[in-house]
């Protein structure tokens, strides 16, 4: 059987792949003319030159394929035109999925992100069942990816057989841009993190992310979402692990959102000056005020998902940067 990935040449979309390959199937990568296939260089993988944003490209590459997983996104924070989100993620998403319905795919994963997900004011982690809203989604990334699930959902309920995956924050090898986060696990490994923010994400391995649209795919409900998750950490917990783990002391000072809000403006005129987004975002700092901490209980109650501890996504992401020659 052939499954479509696209985001193939990305850092989940990568894994998904690879997955995929050892459970026997053949992959077909979407993949933009010019883009960095590094991640598919020793996969035996079909590759289909598209976009998103080209829904001839997309019948082209879904022919013959029993599945697929749309995994690709525009993941940026703070992007200086907010309009290529939109046209990547939600027209994007609307177009991969009516090349899918077209083609007669018999099943799709959507992957979305926790980013749509609710998270309660009593500090409790949130789940698929915590309510929130557009209105609610801090910047437009989130709100780009709230869009485009409610376009899946939107899909299912019109009868494609389509389930939605929320990985929570993946770490671990082939992070090639990197993501942002990934940007914080190599700035805290060369010791570019003297400093924390009173913050929290939920951490996971980037396999297991991998593994879980496997377990969707073969046993997730149409038209439901799962949260692919792993272990609640404070950002100073995270820092201090990779620290500890290369040999490095750990951050102590701990910076009050007030003190780096500035610094986030400065940053973000910057930005627009030179048309890059850098490492600190007036988005992802407001996003940091909140602990996002979710539960994956729902994933492995009915999908049978495990994860592993956050430790071997850092060794493994930390050994990938090595050996990129990014971390000396």
């Amino acid at each position: 059987m052939r499954a479509l990935v696209t985001g193939g040449t990305g850092f989940v979309g990568a894994a998904v792949a690879r997955a995929l390959l050892a459970g026997g199937w053949e992959v077909r990568a979407l993949v933009r003319a010019g883009s960095n296939r590094s991640n598919l260089r020793e996969l035996p993988v079909e590759l289909a030159v598209g976009d998103l944003t080209e829904r001839p490209s997309l019948d082209r590459a879904v022919a013959d394929c029993a599945a697929v997983f749309h995994v690709a996104a525009d993941y940026r924070l703070g992007a200086p035109d907010p309009s290529q989100l939109y046209r990547a993620n939600v027209d994007g998403t609307r177009n991969i999925l009516a090349a899918a319905r077209q083609a007669g795919v018999g099943r799709v994963v959507y992957t979305s992100s926790v980013a749509t997900i609710g998270i309660p004011a009593d500090g409790t982690p949130g789940d698929e069942r915590t309510p929130v809203a557009l209105e609610a989604m801090i910047g437009h990334y989130k709100r780009s990816k709230f869009l485009a699930e409610q376009a899946a959902l939107e899909a299912a309920r019109d009868g494609l057989s389509l389930v939605i995956v929320n990985p929570s924050t993946p770490i671990g090898p082939g992070d090639v841009k990197p993501t942002p986060t990934g940007q914080v696990v190599l700035d805290a490994a060369a010791g570019r993190m003297p400093a924390y923010v009173d913050t929290g994400l939920n951490i996971v391995h980037v396999d297991d992310v991998a593994a879980g649209h496997l377990l969707a795919l073969r046993r997730g409900r149409t038209g439901e979402r799962y949260i692919l998750g792993g272990q609640d950490m404070t950002l100073e917990q995270i820092l201090g692990e990779i620290a500890r783990m290369v040999g490095r002391k750990p951050p102590r000072i701990r910076l009050p959102y007030g003190l780096v809000l500035p610094l986030a403006y400065l940053a973000e005129g910057m930005a627009k000056i030179s048309g890059r987004s850098g490492r600190l975002t007036l988005e992802g700092l407001r996003m940091s005020r909140k602990r996002m901490f979710f539960s994956s209980a729902k994933a492995q109650r009915e999908l049978g998902y495990t994860w592993r501890p956050p430790a071997e996504a850092f060794a493994d992401a930390v050994h990938w940067f090595r050996e990129q020659g990014l971390l000396s």
